[in-house]
């Protein structure tokens, strides 16, 4: 047991029932009245509100003006006033993975590209909030992080840890001896203690001075200073923080928006090697998903050719590009599964005779044999020859083999070294196809052996693996098509593959598989531009590979591309008359008709130029419906016309040189227009081909008209199959999406009529499409509502502060994009579920706000404000009040309310009577929910007459803009129009309160997105007005504080009737509001804020009277307050320099009756130290924040309130981690500002003491610290009972006699209620412990002097208890 102190034996145990009949007795009253009524008559002439209810905030701008700081300079100073650095508008530039921008260099394009081009290369609108990272949610004291700070703390070495001495000691009962013993195992002052006191002492050390007369003032001092010499300086950094899930108050920085990879794979091709070498071989990679039955890759095409048999080719092939001799490739797959394959296909030079009989020499020819048959080689070679130096031009397909990607990823993940060595060949085992490892490798396993699911296909961390592709399948020449090698893909997984008895060609690929490393040199983008890190131009390259997902990929476009890929696929000559045997297909992209107009946009694939102005297809011998296989990538022109198009030219090649026989002849020609009806033509076609030239004008018009005296194939059948895929930042490739921005774009430039689709708008009809357009974007497909979000928001946020000019009449699309935005980021949130952080916040919405949001242009072809802005020459105007608008919202005043809601119609007779017309069917508590701001404020009920003030609200109503109209009669003048401006945030606030039914709702669910942008917009109209710096009252206009109050009032209204049924949404709800008002707190009147605070906390407050249980709803206070404390000036926000203002009653109160904690008082008391240790009215006010949090401390905690037990743990978590923050502030380090600091929670002293008998039991029995109803309450009128002798008790405090007949403070429940009790569990017991000492230890030690000085002996003695209570929790305890 632990040794036991003799003083500790008389210290005294208070319990409840003394003190209750103490206090009753001298106020003859119920202790429950007296907690939770004012005490008036002769006990305090100054009214006190009940902790039930929220009491009024101080102005804290007025305040700050009207009590300066006596001092001028000193660290007190940092605590007034937020830092003039508080907030600031960063604009970072966006990180260009490439050294060239990927922008085109074209000098006129399309509003659109321009647009976009705009939002890929702006800088990021950054808002920085300097000293965020010291808020709460941010607490350095969390359990990793300790471990950390600790490793520098002296190791600390207790007696009883000491391993015994063997000499002194020699057997275990000695052993024990040695050890610390409870002093109750014998009698006190029996002769046998004593003798077994002497015999178990150590010798201490002797004191040097010991019988040196010295001053006791002194030796105070000196044992002062050595208390406090190598104290660590925090002292929660000492103590466990609590175990609790990620803070609710973090708001984590979003991700920066950037390009979307998949998990990234590097593939080196190292070399290509037959049996035989006559001729150039040209092969091609990519990847396919079978299960998706999908071509998940563009094609990487390589060059493995000897120098010799690319000379062959030198008379057709112009100097190779560097860029076109990569060998390796990285390759991004976005959704791997055991379903993907590494597909390798081989081409040669065209030649006479089908594939097979091409492929005859390399199945039975062997390099061993050479010299047996050198003449068949030579004459081989001599053919080869011939056909690349006539026909070198053309290819034929030639042979194909496939890896089964996961197979080799899940084998070399398994190896024990740091390369695997895997050889796949054809016919060995399963399949066609077999794996097999070196054999000197340790830990061998099946390469058959799959993971089940696509959490095992992992290509990040496997270890590097050399394959070599033994054999290869000859391609079939009618079996070409993506479907026909889906077959044999999926047959190749199978025990008994039909491949596996194909006869194989022999070859060696060798290619090395490894996972991509982040920062891969000398490497080139699918567009072929160099990625940083490119020290050397003259390196070989590797390529990136552009992936085709195989499912959608919900990112945000972030850089410009814009990708044509055609995909020939089949043709059918069958029933066209002439000579038409061995096909190929020329691709062109065309601007224009003539010949000279084909573009050089296509990409090279290996060891050719980098563009070319045409691509050939592979031909099949001797067929006259064949299929294609070709890949066709394109680079598109950022502006397309309507003469853009392809043009597909179809020759008979002549492989034979017959005489006076051309080498190709045109027999066939088709083409697609780029753009039908302004929108990129994709997809899959079955086009008619024409045995002619096309006429002229061609290029504008489909093949599929009838064009007159042409002649077709098969009577004007489709008879051609192609695909176009685009892969475009540019074309959203959805109408929805397309007619929105083309009816923008058309407004933007003043071009009527705009043409979609099949109609022709007109200006007169252009309103309602735009408006029917808005409302349609809920039926575009998600992925490019994704793609285009940025610039979709973008054009929505302009719209809304910028209303058009359509027709001569000004047009509000304030509320049609209001409702279009709720709409899109709903549908963001239920189908992008794994996209939320923990409070529902999507991180894609989250990233726009946080880095591209910015305020829209001000006026006609201005810029954006910031860098990066780019004008438009837009013809936009505001609106004046109409009649028929809504007039106003009296928000205790009168004025206007909005202008965007046409639906409300009619002349309200009074403004009250239009907020209840308006939103009184929300069914909110209006008697107490709107701010009272102005002296003028009418009660609600009240009908005013047309008095001065209501004609200034109806002036206001007539040009309700959101902002000032600044050179409006000069413009006007100019254009006809008024375009006056209006502000994002007044509007957004506006239309947020006037909306109703399912469009509210769709706002709710989201608040949080609009409650940010609302921030950001007023923090950019600060930064942009040089307000910053202005005077927090003069930042923003009234009438928009007032929306502010309605909005926050009918969200709290919301989260207060729909906590019981919509419980997820209802805590988003709450946590959005919340941060809102956090964010508030630095750029409004902080006043102002607090009203707000008080608003909701009045509407729960009402709430909960009703409640049988309302732990549900406190729950939810306790979630809002934890995160509006949780700002960064939480202690600026509390006036820590501030004097509390002593009532102006000339008797003190002897008890502020509100509060748990309040009974310090005395009628002898100092009440300014009276009302800093109890939870006072003046307390309240001026330490507003703090007191909320400590009279939800106080509240929850008292033993009577019902079903509240459940939230101990986490109010007293509220308080730990405000304290530890504060204890690890490097702004708080100094003492002085720390006491400061520590005054702010002088109430927490008195609310822990009189948690005493809930505490914890620390002590090594219960009779150590006297439980309940162990003393009698008489033995408190003698210093020999139980407890700690009344004189001693006055003396510490500072006063030589007892005040015995002083009331008392501590406000305790009935004796039954409290013999039943729960006690606290230690880990909360111990968290309020640590709070106690921080305070005690920071505090001012004069203020805690006089504090103590006026306790009465009861209060003196339970505070005892609690600090030995503390010395039993905190002790070094030796387990043995």
């Amino acid at each position: 047991m632990a040794e036991r102190r003799a003083f500790a034996q008389k210290i005294s145990r208070t319990v409840a029932a003394e003190v209750r009949k103490q206090i009753s007795g001298q106020y003859s009253g119920s202790p429950q009245l007296l907690k939770n009524l004012n005490i008036v008559g002769n006990i305090s002439h100054h009214t006190t509100v009940p902790l039930t209810e929220a009491v009024d905030p101080v102005d804290l701008e007025d305040y700050l003006i009207t009590h300066p700081l006596a001092v001028d300079s000193g660290p007190l100073r940092d605590l007034v006033d937020f830092p003039p650095d508080d907030i600031e508008v960063v604009y970072s530039p966006r990180d260009c993975r490439t050294l060239v921008s990927a922008v085109p260099e074209e000098s006129e394009m399309d509003p659109h590209v321009r647009d976009c081009i705009r939002s890929y290369t702006e800088d990021w609108a950054i808002v920085v909030r300097k000293y965020h990272k010291l808020g709460t949610g941010f607490n350095p004291n969390t359990l990793d992080k300790q471990k950390e700070r600790q490793k520098g703390l002296p190791r600390q070495v207790f007696e009883s840890d000491e391993a015994p001495d063997g000499n002194s000691y020699p057997d275990e009962q000695d052993d024990l001896k040695r050890r610390s013993m409870s002093i109750d195992d014998t009698p006190r002052g029996s002769w046998a203690c004593s003798i077994f006191d002497l015999k178990n002492s150590l010798p201490d050390a002797l004191l040097p001075n010991l019988l040196d007369r010295t001053p006791n003032e002194e030796i105070d001092h000196q044992n002062d200073d050595q208390r406090k010499s190598n104290r660590h300086k925090e002292l929660f950094a000492l103590h466990p923080s609590p175990d609790e899930e990620e803070p609710i108050e973090r708001l984590s920085v979003p991700d920066v928006p950037k390009e979307h990879f998949g998990q990234r794979l590097l593939v080196k091709c190292l070399s290509l090697k037959f049996e035989i070498e006559i001729e150039p071989i040209f092969a091609s990679l990519a990847l396919y998903d079978v299960k998706e039955k999908k071509k998940i890759s563009e094609n990487f095409y390589f060059d493995l050719n000897s120098e010799q048999m690319k000379g062959l080719l030198r008379p057709h092939v112009p100097p190779a590009a560097i860029t076109t001799l990569a060998r390796s490739a990285i390759f991004s797959i976005t959704y791997p599964s055991q379903d993907v394959f590494l597909v390798i296909k081989l081409e040669k030079v065209l030649q006479q005779g089908d594939i097979g009989e091409c492929a005859e020499p390399y199945m039975i020819f062997k390099e061993a044999d050479a010299t047996k048959n050198k003449e068949k080689l030579e004459k081989l070679k001599s053919q080869a020859d011939q056909f690349c130096q006539r026909l070198g031009k053309y290819r034929m397909p030639f042979a194909w083999t496939a890896i089964h990607l996961m197979n080799i990823v899940s084998s070399a993940g398994s190896l024990e070294r740091d390369s695997t060595e895997v050889e796949i060949s054809t016919g060995e085992r399963k399949g066609s196809w077999s794996e097999r490892r070196n054999s000197s490798l340790v830990g061998r396993r099946s390469l058959e052996r799959t993971a089940s699911g696509d959490d095992a296909c992992n290509l990040t961390s496997f270890r590097p693996a050399t394959l070599t592709v033994a054999n290869f399948f000859k391609q079939e020449g009618d079996r070409l098509s993506d479907e026909d090698l889906y077959k044999f893909l999926a047959d190749m997984r199978r025990p008994s593959s039909v491949l596996r008895r194909l006869r194989p060609i022999t070859a060696q690929l060798k290619i090395d598989i490894s996972p991509a490393p982040e920062n891969p040199h000398y490497c080139l983008t699918p567009e072929l531009l160099q990625v940083k890190l490119y020290p050397d131009s003259r390196v070989r390259p590797t390529r990136e590979i552009l992936e085709f997902p195989a499912r959608d990929v919900y990112v945000p476009n972030t850089t410009y591309r814009n990708l044509l890929y055609i995909y020939p696929q089949s043709l059918n000559f069958a029933n066209r008359q002439g000579s038409a045997r061995n096909i190929t297909v020329k691709v062109q992209f065309m601007y224009g008709e003539d010949p000279s107009n084909a573009m050089p946009v296509i990409f090279g694939k290996s060891s050719c130029s980098e563009f070319s102005k045409e691509a050939y297809t592979a031909v099949v011998y001797h067929n006259r419906s064949p299929d294609f296989h070709e890949e066709v990538k394109v680079k598109l022109p950022a502006t397309l016309t309507d003469h853009h198009h392809l043009l597909f030219t179809f020759y008979h090649v002549s492989c034979q040189q017959k005489q006076n026989t051309p080498l190709e002849t045109p027999v066939g020609y088709t083409w697609i227009p780029m753009l039908q009806n302004g929108r990129l033509k994709t997809g899959q076609f079955c086009l008619p081909v024409s045995l002619e030239k096309p006429p002229q004008a061609y290029s504008v018009l489909s093949p599929e008209v009838p064009l007159p005296g042409m002649k077709w194939v098969d009577n004007h059948k489709g008879v051609f199959n192609v695909e176009v895929v685009a892969v475009s930042s540019i074309h959203t490739q959805d109408p929805y999406l397309d007619k929105f921005f083309a009816l923008v774009n058309a407004l933007d430039e003043h071009m009527f009529p705009v043409r979609i689709g099949d109609m022709r708008i007109m200006e007169n009809n252009l309103e309602s499409e735009l408006k029917s357009s808005i409302s349609a974007l809920n039926s575009s497909q998600l992925e490019p509502v994704v793609r285009f979000l940025h610039l979709l928001l973008d054009k929505l946020i302009l719209l809304v502060v910028r209303p058009p000019v359509i027709a001569g009449q000004i047009v509000n699309l304030g509320q049609a994009s209001f409702e279009a935005m709720a709409s899109i980021i709903n549908r963001l949130h239920k189908n992008l579920e794994g996209n939320h952080d923990q409070h529902g916040r999507n991180n894609l919405l989250a990233s726009y706000i946080y880095y591209v949001f910015r305020l829209p242009n001000t006026y006609p072809n201005s810029p954006s404000p910031g860098p990066g802005g780019l004008g438009g020459s837009v013809h936009y105007a505001t609106m004046a009040r109409s009649a028929v608008r809504p007039a106003s919202l009296n928000l205790n005043r009168s004025r206007s309310l909005s202008n965007s809601n046409p639906d409300i119609s009619g002349t309200p007779t009074s403004p009250d009577d239009e907020v209840r017309s308006i939103i009184g069917s929300k069914g909110l508590d209006r008697s107490n929910s709107w701010v009272n701001t102005g002296p003028k404020a009418a009660p609600w009920g009240s009908n005013p007459s047309p008095s001065a003030e209501s004609t200034q609200a109806v002036d206001r109503s007539c040009n309700r803009m959101s902002s000032h109209t600044e050179t409006s009669s000069f413009l006007q003048t100019l254009t006809g129009r008024l375009p006056t401006k209006k502000l994002f945030h007044e509007e957004l606030a506006l239309q947020w309160v006037v909306c109703s039914g399912s469009v509210r709702e769709s706002a709710l669910q989201q608040a949080w997105f609009f409650f940010e942008l609302m921030v950001k917009s007023m923090v950019h109209h600060l930064y942009f007005n040089d307000k910053l710096d202005a005077p927090r009252k003069s930042r923003f206009p009234e009438r928009f504080m007032d929306d502010i109050a309605a909005l926050v009032s009918t969200i709290a209204g919301d989260v207060v009737s729909r906590f019981q049924k919509d419980t997820e949404m209802v805590e988003r709800l709450n946590t959005s509001l919340a941060f809102f008002l956090n964010d508030l707190l630095s750029v409004m009147d902080r006043g102002f804020v607090f009203t707000l605070i008080k608003s909701c906390y009045k509407q729960v407050s009402a709430k909960l009277y009703s409640l049988p249980n309302p732990s549900v709803l406190v729950s939810l206070r306790l979630d809002f307050l934890r995160i509006i404390c949780s700002h960064e000036h939480y202690v600026t926000l509390n006036l820590p320099c501030s004097l509390l203002t002593p009532p102006a009653s000339p008797s003190p109160s002897v008890s502020s009756a509100t509060s748990q904690s309040s009974g310090f008082s005395t009628n002898v008391q100092d009440q300014k130290i009276a009302n800093m240790f109890e939870l006072s009215l003046p307390f309240r006010q001026q330490h507003y924040l703090a007191g909320l949090v400590l009279t939800e401390l106080a509240l929850i905690l008292d033993p009577d309130a019902e079903g509240l037990f459940g939230l101990h743990k986490k109010v007293i978590n509220m308080v730990h981690n405000l304290l530890s923050s504060h204890d690890s502030d490097p702004r708080y380090s100094d003492p002085q500002i720390k006491a400061r600091v520590a005054m702010l929670y002088l109430p927490l002293i008195g609310i822990i003491m009189e948690t005493v008998p809930q505490l914890y039991d620390f002590t090594e029995t219960h009779n150590q610290r006297g439980r309940p109803i162990c003393i009698a309450p008489d033995d408190y009128d003698s210093e020999s009972g139980s407890m700690i002798s009344q004189t001693v008790a006055m003396a510490i405090a500072g006063t030589s006699v007892p005040q015995l007949t002083r009331p008392g403070s501590f406000l305790l429940t009935s004796t039954s209620g409290r013999q039943h009790t729960v006690t606290f569990s230690a880990e909360s017991s111990r968290s309020l412990l640590i709070c106690l000492l921080w305070v005690l230890k920071n505090a001012d030690e004069t203020v805690l002097q006089k504090w103590f000085t006026d306790l009465s002996v009861l209060q003196l003695n339970r505070l005892l208890d609690l600090l030995y209570l503390c010395v039993s929790c905190f002790e070094y305890k030796y387990l043995f």
